[in-house]
This record gives structure tokens, C-alpha cells and sequence, in this order.
């Protein structure tokens, strides 16, 4: 039987990609949302967190797609009432508040999965399977989407614990770590404010082995998320997030899958069944380092 699962957090995330996911999933069943004003037809409702944990102790896990900045306190909640979480990415604020939830889960003996979407994405595993033993020689990534489109009016995003760009940055971050064969670190980055916010629009960050990254938040027309890695055999890049693969310019034929969502999800399910929890914080690491070692600049006031 499916188990029982609830979304917390009904913007446009949840509504776009999680239930969609949630929907189609043969693991789980979506028998309950919190939110202070969303809601998905035909599941029960609730505003209160709190009530609802009291309420509900039948469902076991939780999905938080809140943003970053309150998800601290829902996922403590929830993991000290003995359900399993699953945190939207980023995980959180800080890396000091993943680590107490990861300690938490332990303690509890519940799941905690700290979820990175792209890395679902279909040409990710092949590119990871391709660079396995191969030198890297050097990378770009170029990351440019418009905030306008991506989160319309969410002023959270340009708050302290939003990140600003690096929100969308941190998903080609995630891919990064999980296809390059070695680690690497940040030698130096450029973050660029609008001279009325809190967070950056734009960032360049240096890494060691010659990478490059470059996020824009006010990009035009179209959409570019694109990754290259130099080896001495062949260029590899993935483009559209991840979503298509080429060797030297030549497109690779994939395995499509089940897409992003429908792939966290399902390994949500096997992380419960195994008892286990899984928090990789490697892309969290290389934003945190931008924002310690980040010259920066003080750009154009910027309003939705």
C-alpha cells in the first residue's frame, strides 16, 4: 500500500512539480496539505502545523516546499513528532541548521532526505558515468533565468536565507558535485546587489581545476542552463538543466525516466523502506563559501 505522505507548503513548487509527482507515485499517497492559503482539490486542508501533527499522527512522512527561511522549525517539528522529512531544496538557511536535523533524524530514528532536483535530471547519471576516471582539464557553467518568470513577486527569495541567485545557482552546483570525479573548492567569487535587497542577482564564483560559474537572475528571452567539462578525450556539456547530454557537440540518446519529482519521490520511498536518511550538503557548501570569500558589488535597485 501506498504510504501515507503531506505537503506543507502549497506555492508554486509544490503545485508545478510536487503534486504532479505525488499524484502519479505508486509510494505515496497525498492525504493532507498545510498551508496559511493553498490548497489542492480534493485532499484535506489544513493552516496550522501544529494541529495538524496533533491531528494526523497516521501520516508518516512530510514534504516541507516552504521556502528556506521558516523550514528549520516545521522539519524539527515534524522529525521530533516521529515522521520522515523531505526537504525542497535548498535544504535550509544555513548548513549549521541541516546538520541539528540530520543529528535529529538520527536520534528519532526517521528519514531525512535533503533533496536535490537536478540531479534527477535525465542526462546527469550518464555524464557522471562518462567523467568517471577522466581528468578534467577545466568547466564553465552558465546559469541565466529570469526571476520575474521563476518566482514572480516572492520577495523571500532577496531576504536574508533566500540566497538571491544562488537559489537557481545551487541546482547546477548540485549537479557539479555529483558528476565531477574529484571534489573541488571555491578560490574566489563576485556577488552583485541590487542596492535594495538583501541577497545577490548575479554571482561569478572560481573554482580550483579551472572552473567557472557564472548566475544571472536577469536574463531576457531565453533560458540558458548549461555545464561544460573540458577532458583531454572530449568536451561534455549538459544542457536545459541537465535535461540533454552531448559529447563534443554530438547529442547523446538518454534514458528519459520518470523526470525529476517522480525520481525523488521514489527515492524518498527507498530511503523509509531502508531506514535510512541521505543529506549531501556538498552544493551548500560551495554557496556558503561564495558568500565568505564574495567581492561585492553594488548593482541597480531591482523591483518585481
Amino acid at each position: 500500500m501506498p504510504r501515507k505522505i503531506a505537503l506543507v507548503g502549497i506555492g508554486k513548487i509544490a503545485r508545478d512539480s510536487h503534486v504532479p509527482a505525488l499524484q502519479a507515485s505508486p509510494d505515496w499517497d497525498l492525504v493532507a496539505t498545510v498551508s496559511r492559503s493553498g490548497k489542492v482539490e480534493g485532499v484535506e486542508a489544513h493552516d496550522d502545523f501544529d494541529a495538524f501533527l496533533a491531528a494526523r499522527p497516521d501520516i508518516g512522512a512530510i514534504s516541507l516546499c516552504l521556502p528556506p527561511q521558516p523550514r528549520f522549525d516545521y522539519a524539527q517539528k515534524a522529525l521530533s513528532a516521529g515522521r520522515h522529512v523531505m526537504l525542497e531544496k535548498p535544504p535550509g538557511q544555513t548548513l549549521a541548521e541541516v546538520h541539528a536535523l540530520a543529528a535529529l533524524a538520527a536520534t528519532r530514528g526517521v528519514t531525512l532526505y535533503a533533496s536535490w532536483h537536478s540531479r534527477m535530471a535525465a542526462g546527469v547519471a550518464a555524464a557522471k558515468a562518462w567523467l568517471a576516471g577522466r581528468a578534467v582539464r577545466g568547466g564553465r557553467i552558465i546559469w541565466k533565468e529570469d526571476v520575474r518568470k521563476w518566482h514572480p513577486g516572492q520577495d523571500w527569495v532577496f531576504e536574508p536565507g533566500g540566497m538571491g541567485v544562488m537559489d537557481p545557482g545551487i541546482n547546477a552546483l548540485s549537479i557539479l558535485t555529483e558528476i565531477l570525479p574529484e571534489p573541488v573548492h571555491l578560490t574566489a567569487a563576485t556577488l552583485e546587489f541590487p542596492e535594495n535587497r538583501h541577497t545577490p542577482i548575479a554571482a561569478t564564483l572560481d573554482f580550483t581545476g579551472n572552473l567557472r560559474a557564472e548566475f544571472d537572475w536577469r536574463q531576457e528571452g531565453p533560458q540558458r542552463w548549461d555545464i561544460e567539462i573540458d577532458t583531454p578525450q572530449a568536451r561534455i556539456a549538459l544542457r536545459d538543466g541537465g535535461a540533454r547530454l552531448e559529447i563534443d557537440g554530438a547529442a547523446q540518446a538518454l534514458d528519459e525516466g520518470p523526470g525529476e519529482y517522480p525520481a525523488l519521490y521514489a527515492r524518498m520511498a527507498d530511503l523509509v523502506a531502508r531506514g535510512d536518511s541521505e543529506v549531501d550538503l556538498a552544493p551548500m557548501v560551495h554557496v556558503a563559501d561564495a558568500m565568505t570569500l564574495g567581492r561585492r558589488i553594488a548593482v541597480a535597485p531591482f523591483a518585481f
